[in-house]
C-alpha cells in the first residue's frame, strides 16, 4: 500500500493559482539524482505507450471465485492489515491544510470572522464567493439529538485507518464549533482511533461503517456535513460500488458543502508494479494483503461525483517523479485530487 507523505504540486493550468508546497522543477535530465523528489513531471509518449503496455500484460482477470472471495473477506483483511502495522504504516498528513484548506479554521462558512474564504483556488471562480459563504452559514442546519449536533461545522472522513487524517485536523483547527467525524470499514482502525490519547469525544466520534454499504444508516442526518474527506479510500471499493457510494455521501451535504478526494491515479508506479495474477477486473486488482485497489481516471471521477449530483470544483493531476539516490531509482507517481460541492440551490 503506497501513498504520498508530502504535498506534490498539480498539472494543472486552471489551478496554478493554489498555494503551491510542491515547486522543485526537474529542467535538466542529467540532474534527476540531486534530489529526492520533482514535481509537476509530464509524461513522454513513450513513457505513456510503455505503462499501456506494461497494464494490458497483467490485465489478465482472476477467476470469479477469486474475486468474490476478496470482496467478501474484505473486512478481514483490512482488519489483518491494521492488526499487523497498527499505527506505524502511514504518516500524519500534515500537507492537508495547503491542499484542502477547507480543513483549515479560517475556511468555516458558519463563522463570520473568516467571510470570503472558504478554501477554493480561486473563490470567485471556482468556489464560494463571500455572499455565497454568508448565505450557506445561514441556512437553517439539521436539529436533533446526535453526536457533533450542537457544531457549527462538521467534517467527515471516510477510510479515516488510524487517524492520520483526524488528529492532524483536531489539533490544527482549534475553531470551537467544529466537530469531526470519522469512520472505517476495519472495526481494528476505529479501536486505534478511540485509545489515542487525542482522541476527544468531545470534539469527534469514531465509528464502524462500510461506505459500500448503501443501506448502512451513518450517525448523522442527511444535510448536515460540511466537509466530506476521502483520501485513498474510493480506490479500495469494487468499481461497481463506486456511485452509490459517492451518492449517499453527497446527500450527507449541506448546500455548498464539499466532498474532497486524493486517489491513485491510471499508470500510478503502484499499477505498473502489479504481477500477472493480481488483476480482479480492468485497472483494479488485489495487493498481497488481500486488500484491492483501484487506478482512476479525471473523467471517470468526474463522472461519479457529476452523477451524485455535484458540481466540479477541482479536478486536477498530481505527477511527481520520486528517486531512491542509493539505488540510482527513479519511480513515476500519479495520483487525482478533487473537490467537489453540493449546489447551494438544489435543481428542482
Amino acid at each position: 500500500i503506497s501513498e504520498p507523505g508530502v504535498i506534490l504540486s498539480d498539472s494543472s493550468a486552471a489551478d496554478t493559482k493554489r498555494p503551491q508546497f510542491g515547486t522543485r522543477f526537474l529542467t535538466d535530465p542529467r540532474q534527476v539524482f540531486q534530489h529526492n523528489a520533482w514535481d509537476n513531471v509530464e509524461w513522454t509518449e513513450e513513457q505513456e505507450t510503455a505503462a499501456k503496455k506494461k497494464v494490458s500484460e497483467n490485465s489478465q482477470p482472476l477467476p470469479t471465485e477469486k474475486q468474490e472471495e476478496y470482496d467478501s473477506r474484505a473486512n478481514e483483511y483490512w482488519n489483518d492489515f491494521y492488526t499487523i502495522h497498527e499505527n506505524r504504516f502511514f504518516k500524519d498528513r500534515h500537507w492537508l491544510f495547503t491542499e484542502f484548506p477547507e480543513l483549515a479554521p479560517r475556511c468555516s462558512l458558519n463563522h463570520e470572522s473568516h467571510p470570503g474564504v472558504c478554501g477554493t483556488d480561486d473563490v470567485q471562480q471556482n468556489g464560494l464567493d463571500e455572499e455565497q459563504c454568508s448565505e450557506a452559514a445561514s441556512l437553517p442546519h439539521t436539529d436533533g439529538d446526535f453526536p457533533g449536533s450542537s457544531a457549527t461545522y462538521r467534517i467527515l472522513e471516510v477510510g479515516c485507518g488510524v487517524g492520520n487524517t483526524v488528529f492532524p485536523i483536531l489539533k490544527t483547527n482549534n475553531d470551537p464549533g467544529l466537530f469531526v467525524y470519522c469512520c472505517d470499514f476495519s472495526s481494528t482502525a476505529v479501536e486505534l482511533v478511540k485509545t489515542n490519547p487525542e482522541y476527544d469525544p468531545g470534539r469527534c466520534f469514531a465509528f464502524v461503517h462500510d461506505l459500500s454499504d448503501v443501506e448502512a444508516n451513518y450517525p448523522i442526518p442527511s444535510g448536515s456535513l460540511d466537509v466530506i474527506v476521502l483520501i485513498f479510500v474510493l480506490s479500495a471499493l469494487h468499481p461497481n460500488k463506486m456511485q452509490a457510494s459517492i451518492s449517499r455521501l453527497a446527500s450527507l451535504l449541506k448546500p455548498g458543502g464539499v466532498i474532497l478526494l486524493r486517489d491513485y491515479g491510471r499508470y500510478d508506479m503502484a499499477q505498473l508494479r502489479f504481477k500477472k495474477g493480481r488483476c480482479l477486473s480492468e485497472n483494479f486488482y488485489v495487493r498481497g494483503d488481500g486488500t484491492r485497489v483501484y487506478f482512476f481516471t479525471q473523467d471517470e471521477l468526474h463522472e461519479l461525483f457529476v452523477g451524485a449530483g455535484l458540481e466540479k470544483v477541482q479536478n486536477l493531476v498530481d505527477r511527481r517523479l520520486q528517486v531512491n539516490r542509493g539505488k540510482q531509482l527513479t519511480m513515476y507517481r500519479v495520483w487525482i485530487q478533487c473537490k467537489y460541492r453540493r449546489a447551494l440551490v438544489q435543481p428542482s
